[in-house]
């Protein structure tokens, strides 16, 4: 990898009396995509700016490859930063804005073009070259933007929000078109932005940000499957999520793990009555809990399932609300005490069985591994 270690320890920044950054910690690997994921107002844009160098923090340490940064100006650091309004040269022509920076560097004509070429063929636009910013689409200024950060050939590139501009279709081309380009030059990407799907698609690992702090730094699969908090269990897709209190703990084995131990527990949900759920944290009853079950974890049926099994939670409800979306169904099923939102994946079209249709009567099911304890309340 020709990319830099970003070590980030203790940033903190205020605007008048508004804490934007509260103690922000975090180390980002050598030619990682990493992204900085949040609602708006969370701090992810602030911290983006500090590392380019755009802004500077009250308080804390950044370091790129071991070297301290702060006191360098934005132009002296190995970083570039691609911004969400591209922020190109209207007057110049694509080939001109790409050339802009080398050309400061008094690099030679041919070195120029060599470079200029190398780099608008990376994103896949040798063809207009020529062209002025106003004869492209949204998507080809977003890609000339791209070329014009490389070329400066940074160790860091830093992207803040940069596809938020741009229509749904045209934003999943350009994520493929990102990662591609990551994967071909392999230096670190740090891409904010407040779209999850955009951050689940691309990244290595993400950092979760609300309210000025970082709630959990993890793979997309850890953070969509075992969310560290409340805030991130909602945030990330959709859930279920209930308080309960824990009743009951047996400590289990993990299959397939000799030294794993994990821990059954029953919780007492107002809403759900007992539910049973597995974790690998030491947990003891009276505990109070949040509980959360993803809506595609879901079995619904009409039938009531034939299972012999301890460790399914089975409810009964109506379905209050199918919402068909082509590709799934979405349900709203009213229970006793509350409505449970389930997802059901149309994998074949022969294989759906009988339609579930408005005020049938259903059973809804989970296996105990499906569900998560989010926090651990005191």
């Amino acid at each position: 990898m020709i990319g830099s270690n970003v070590v980030i320890n203790g940033i903190g920044k205020s605007f008048g009396d508004f804490e934007v950054l509260k103690n922000v910690s975090m180390e980002i690997k050598k030619g990682e995509f990493f992204s900085l994921l949040g609602p708006s107002g969370c701090g992810k844009t602030t911290l983006l700016r500090i590392i380019a160098g755009f802004e500077h923090p009250d308080s804390g340490t950044l370091t790129l490859e071991g070297d301290n940064v702060l006191l360098l100006p934005p132009n002296k650091r190995p970083t570039n930063t691609v911004f969400q309004n591209y922020a190109l040269f209207p007057h110049l022509s694509v080939f001109e804005n790409v050339a802009f920076s080398p050309r400061l560097k008094r690099e030679s004509a041919s070195q120029v073009k060599s470079k200029v070429e190398q780099y608008l063929h990376l994103v896949s636009l040798e063809g207009h070259a020529d062209k002025k910013p106003s004869q492209l689409s949204g998507g080809m200024k977003q890609r000339v933007a791209i070329a014009r950060a490389l070329i400066n050939e940074p160790r860091v590139l830093l992207l803040d929000e940069p596809l938020s501009a741009l229509d749904a279709k045209l934003r999943q081309h350009m994520l493929i078109e990102l990662d591609r380009i990551h994967d071909e030059i392999g230096i670190t990407f740090i891409y904010v932005t407040h779209d999850q799907q955009e951050a689940l698609s691309v990244s290595d690992r993400i950092a979760i940000m609300n309210q000025g702090e970082v709630l959990q730094i993890d793979t997309p699969h850890e953070i969509y499957e075992s969310p560290a908090t409340n805030f991130v269990a909602k945030f990330i897709g959709e859930t279920n999520l209930f308080d309960g209190i824990i009743t009951n703990v047996e400590r289990v084995k993990l299959q397939d793990f000799d030294n794993v131990t994990e821990y059954m527990a029953e919780v007492e949900i107002l809403e759900l009555g007992k539910i049973k759920v597995t974790d690998v944290d030491e947990i003891h009853p009276g505990q109070k809990v949040s509980f959360t079950v993803r809506p595609e974890k879901i079995v619904i049926t009409k039938e009531k399932p034939a299972t012999k099994r301890d460790d399914i939670n089975l409810i009964k409800g109506m379905v209050d609300e199918p919402i068909y979306s082509g590709f799934q169904t979405k349900f709203y099923v009213q229970t006793d005490k509350t409505i449970i939102r389930v997802i059901k994946q149309h994998a074949n079209y022969s294989d759906e069985g009988p339609d579930i249709r408005w005020k049938d009567s259903v059973y809804l099911s989970w296996s105990a591994l499906d569900g998560y304890i989010v926090e651990v309340k005191s």
